[in-house]
């Protein structure tokens, strides 16, 4: 991964004509409800704001390696890329930017009206540290959830192997392997409104 052909903040995923893949990290009991049902159900709460994430690495670097309590179990969750950009036309950031926002309250009153949430995080390499690209996470909340469980996963797969396979090629010092595990990722387009808004960059 050459940090410095990164643009410093782009969403970067697997993604086909129709769909993206995102990632997220439960108990084996939210897991494996879903993994059962092909979507998400209880113990899984529509009522909490839930966060999805393109990154493969940040993933990694969030759950552990899928290690944390709570987040043993790692799921790539393919969405329509419909719904990927219905949540991103709904999104305010997470924290106020002048250059995007121009005013406190403008930011407030955006934040507000939104069910999403965007932040831009640190991308990290196989050691977990931090590069000098973001990362685009998504937190999900209100009818956005409910259309995510509803309308716009796909499929759920089980990734916790892969994860913790590449773990253990990390952890003996194996990155050329531990480097091919890696889901390919590549720039998903953003229209120039939606870039704006998000503060990606352009």
């Amino acid at each position: 991964m050459k940090d410095q052909e990164n643009p410093y903040r782009a969403v970067r995923a697997r993604h086909s004509e129709s769909t993206i893949t995102v990632y997220q990290a439960y108990s084996p009991a939210i897991a494996e409800a879903a993994l059962a049902a092909g979507k998400f159900v209880p113990p899984f709460k529509r009522e909490r704001m839930t966060w999805i994430k393109p990154s493969f690495l940040w993933m990694a670097y969030r759950c552990g390696w899928a290690t944390k309590p709570d987040q043993e179990r790692v799921l790539a969750v393919e969405i329509t890329r419909e719904g990927f950009e219905w949540a991103l036309e709904h999104a305010c950031l997470s924290h106020y930017e002048p250059d995007v926002h121009g005013s406190r309250e403008a930011w407030a009153s955006a934040k507000r009206a939104s069910p999403v949430r965007v932040q831009w995080d640190p991308e990290r390499d196989l050691h977990h540290r931090p590069l000098s690209h973001r990362s685009i996470q998504i937190g999900l909340g209100g009818e956005a959830v409910d259309r995510y469980v509803d309308d716009w996963t796909v499929s759920i797969e089980d990734i916790t192997p892969l994860m913790r396979k590449t773990a253990e090629l990390v952890a003996v010092g194996n990155l050329e392997a531990a480097e091919a595990t890696l889901p390919t990722e590549t720039p998903y387009p953003l229209l120039e409104c939606g870039a704006r808004r998000l503060g990606a960059t352009r």
